[in-house]
């Protein structure tokens, strides 16, 4: 599968953000990652992954949802409303890009970017085709919750017991397909041997199924 990357700088109304785009040839869809507190595009994990998806002929953008000075600021990290307000924008740059605006969305979240991922879903159900959890904070959604309309995949470490319960509880709140997986030995970074490569092929698969373009 032939793949190039290109740095991008997206502007948006509160912020310039910067990402990286790789596209795949014959992109059947697009996933674009929301990292959680403290990480940022550079995330091992998460290149991880999308270097997985794009193998699956998926293209991937990687963003940081906040500039280097925000990031600074603790606080910040942990406002679901702002990534989530930040992931909307990015979402309306994808589809207004030549380069991927007839490309289905997926959205791929880690800790407390899986929330506002979620967050993002329900602003935008028109535009994000399905969501994927890795180790998220689904319940920091808050009442946006019930209103996702994509289908979502939640993945959890099977030692992550704390995490596995809230998300049991967000997927038992949510009124579209959700379905929870459990990767079994793994902790909340999935840093187990194999843990991670279990989370690709299982996050893989569903984004495969889901992100297919839309008939005309």
């Amino acid at each position: 599968m032939t793949t190039w990357t290109t740095e991008e700088r997206i502007e948006l109304a509160s912020a310039s953000l910067d990402g990286d785009l790789t596209l795949a040839e014959h992109a059947t869809g697009l996933v674009l990652f929301a990292h959680g507190s403290g990480s940022s595009r550079q995330s091992p994990r998460n290149r991880a992954v999308a270097r997985d998806l794009n193998r699956r002929g998926l293209a991937t953008l990687l963003i940081d949802l906040l500039t280097p000075h925000e990031e600074a600021t603790r606080d910040l990290r942990f406002d679901v409303g702002l990534l989530a307000d930040r992931l909307v924008g990015v979402i309306d740059w994808l589809r207004v890009q030549p380069a991927t605006a007839t490309l289905p969305v997926g959205l791929f979240g880690a800790s407390t970017g899986a929330a506002a991922a979620l967050v993002a879903a329900a602003a935008r159900p028109e535009s994000v085709r399905t969501v994927v959890s890795r180790g998220g904070r689904p319940d920091l959604a808050g009442p946006a919750l019930i209103e996702v309309r994509a289908p979502t995949l939640l993945l959890v470490g099977g030692d992550d017991q704390p995490v596995i319960e809230l998300n049991e509880q967000a997927r038992n709140t949510m009124r579209t397909r959700a379905e929870l997986r459990i990767i079994p030995g793994a902790t909340h970074l999935f840093e187990e041997p194999g843990a991670l490569e279990q989370v690709a092929a299982e996050a893989g698969e569903w984004l495969t199924a889901h992100l297919t373009p839309a008939l005309r």
